[in-house]
């Protein structure tokens, strides 16, 4: 009896158009891929989640993520502090990247 591979829904044949697209469906219209062209042949895509280089340092940072994260679920629990306005902190002028 063969086994199945968890998450393994099937296989199915498409070949590409004269442009060299292959259509995966309109469930993914939204999606983005990474594409890996294998040694062998193979060609795997990849769903990716791209994220904004100015936010990437946040998941790159351990302290930080773990700051965030803790604040996020203390405020599901709705233990939260009224801090007062930030109007006087704020700037029209954009953030420059370091």
């Amino acid at each position: 009896m063969a086994t199945k591979t968890p998450g393994y829904t099937g296989q199915e044949l498409r070949k590409p158009d004269a442009q060299g697209r292959i259509v995966i469906g309109k469930e993914h219209v939204n999606d983005t891929y990474a594409v890996e062209k294998l040694s062998n042949g193979d060609i795997l895509l990849r769903p990716v989640v791209v994220i904004h280089k100015q936010e990437a340092w946040l998941f790159n940072n351990e302290g930080a993520l773990a700051s965030v994260k803790r604040g996020l679920k203390q405020a599901a629990r709705g233990e939260t502090h009224d801090l007062g306005s930030f109007a006087d902190h704020a700037s029209e002028e954009p953030c420059e990247e370091e």
